[in-house]
């Protein structure tokens, strides 16, 4: 994910958003030009999100680079895009979780690591996690996890149902979809207090639109999106790179596996592992 800053226009000199009028999301795959910035063999290529990755040489516009300190350990470096960021921006920057509340996390990726990681340290006072799979319980207790529900393993309940009973029946002051699942999109609604309580969209899925339950919105619900967890990137790197520095983030517990460029295809294997969040790959 690639996201401008010109740090002029209305939405930059907002505190409101991280999406800017000037250089935002690009999804014509081409440079303001009309041309292509990749090519192999001769074949003209096609950028995703102002992204160009797996090449040797890359043309980008300034305004999408931001400069890192050269001391910064790269494999943690490389996991500061779309990811874990996103996770930990949606509760730093997009929710501004406050200290003392309650919050759960729908899915225990990358993302919703970053989640975890970003409610602890906003001070939340309960952080409830919710995967299918048993391994990331221990995963998101490092994390800073406080409870873990697996619906595997209570089907007589629904997730907001299970989020409740851990919340005096009230729900979560924050909520956070991470998975991109339809249908868990009205799970997190549900779970959420009605009137202040905010339920926000992170991850993405391949639907294109979403059917949400009316009457939870029409009793208090509210409902959110955010593209990189409304981090900005000339503005906000940089603090993350910092306390990515300090060891005041849990990078090094994203990186479960590590392999060379000629095992890519084990990588993609790999990433289909339970016990597996990010795999580095050593070019």
């Amino acid at each position: 994910m690639s996201l401008g800053e010109c740090q002029e226009c209305e939405n930059c000199t907002s505190e409101k958003t991280n999406l800017c009028l000037k250089y935002g999301l690009d999804f014509s795959a081409l440079m303001p030009d009309g041309t292509s910035r990749l090519s192999s063999k001769g074949q003209r290529l096609y950028h995703h999100f102002t992204c160009g990755t797996w090449s040797e040489y890359m043309v980008t516009s300034v305004n999408y680079v931001v400069k890192i300190d050269p001391t910064m350990h790269l494999p943690y470096a490389s996991l500061l895009s779309c990811g874990y960021t996103t996770g930990f921006g949606s509760a730093w920057m997009a929710a501004k979780v406050e200290r003392g509340s309650s919050v759960a996390v729908f899915g225990l990726g990358a993302v919703g690591l970053g989640v975890v990681d970003g409610a602890r340290m906003q001070g939340a006072a309960k952080i409830i996690g919710i995967d299918i799979n048993e391994r990331k319980k221990h995963k998101g207790e490092i994390f800073g996890m406080t409870h873990f529900i697996n619906p595997n393993e209570s089907s007589d309940k629904t997730n907001a149902e299970a989020v409740k009973d851990l919340t005096g029946g009230m729900g979560v002051d924050y909520c956070f979809e991470c998975t991109g699942v339809p249908s868990l999109i009205n799970e997190a609604l549900q779970a959420t207090k009605p009137g202040q309580g905010q339920t926000i969209v992170v991850g993405a899925g391949n639907d294109a639109t979403v059917a949400i339950d009316f009457i939870p919105l029409l009793c208090g619900g509210n409902l959110k999106g955010c593209i990189f967890g409304d981090i900005k990137a000339k503005s906000h790197l940089p603090i993350i790179l910092h306390k990515c520095k300090n060891n005041e983030l849990h990078l090094k517990e994203l990186l479960t596996h590590e392999v060379s460029l000629h095992e890519i295809s084990k990588a993609i294997q790999l990433s289909k592992q339970p016990d597996c969040v990010k795999v580095l790959i050593k070019i």
